[in-house]
């Protein structure tokens, strides 16, 4: 695939997407949106992608936000369209784990990105925000649902109403990024990350996904129901039979995927 904003590249089982607008900050244009959405569907379709982590290039920014050039001439016709949100949206709902590796600024709508990922890492020196309040817009990209059912309804109320920028100690306090580390090791623990993943029997990783995106959205009666079933599913694969023969034989297990 050719790209001209973005970077996509496989390494092992990781497909590894790097917005490539570093003299921008990584701004979002609808051209880089489009490119990153059928970056996400390939990876999607590829079998020997197990796991996708989205990055931006350089060291200064994951995503700045869309890009303001083009936002300045938005009606109300372009803003009702899913955009930043629809990419969100593909995100969460892909099969495959999901980890956004934040390098530097993580703003606005590359925030909104990086909520749509299943995991989020952090290099030590990032920084995260809602700014849009100041541009007398709110986001749309998903920020308003999304950020308070990750990191809660008061730190999620604290962002968007302030749009100050939070360091990335903060953002591991609240949860909204479970790791940080130091900028050159980003890549590498996101490597880590996902050839632990790989690892795994394929259903799991994406069962387990899936049961916690569901679950969320409804009665916990019902979650912990669908769990059950999806469990009893599980229960009669070959890779089942395999994990446990493996773990009591004390070797590693050799998974199929059926």
């Amino acid at each position: 695939m050719q790209f001209e904003h973005i970077l996509y590249e496989r390494r092992g089982p990781m497909a590894l997407i790097t917005i490539n607008r570093a003299a921008k900050h990584n701004a979002i244009s609808l051209a880089t949106l489009d490119e990153l959405q059928r970056a996400v569907a390939a990876a999607g379709y590829d079998d020997d992608v197990r796991v996708l982590t989205i990055t931006g290039a350089g060291d200064k920014a994951f995503a700045s936000g869309s890009d303001l050039s083009e936002v300045i001439d938005r009606d109300l016709k372009k803003a009702l369209e899913p955009i930043v949100q629809g990419l969100a949206d593909q995100l969460e709902r892909l099969p495959k784990p999901t980890i956004a590796a934040i390098n530097g600024i993580c703003m606005g709508g590359g925030l909104e990105v990086a909520l749509g990922c299943d995991l989020r890492i952090a290099a030590a020196h990032s920084r995260f925000a809602t700014p849009e309040g100041k541009l007398g817009i709110i986001p749309g990209g998903g920020a308003t649902a999304r950020l308070p059912r990750i990191v809660g309804r008061g730190w999620g109320m604290h962002m968007l109403l302030m749009g100050e920028p939070i360091d990335a100690e903060a953002a591991l306090g609240m949860g909204l990024v479970t790791r940080v580390v130091e900028a050159g090791e980003l890549l590498d623990e996101a490597q880590r990350m996902a050839e632990h993943l790989a690892s795994f029997a394929p259903f799991v990783p994406r069962t387990m996904k899936a049961m916690v995106n569901f679950g969320m959205e409804g009665s916990l009666a019902a979650a912990l129901q669908l769990e059950k079933y999806a469990q009893g599913a599980l229960v009669q694969t070959e890779d089942k039979a395999e994990g446990i023969s493996a773990f009591l034989d004390k070797r590693e297990p050799k998974f199929k995927g059926r």
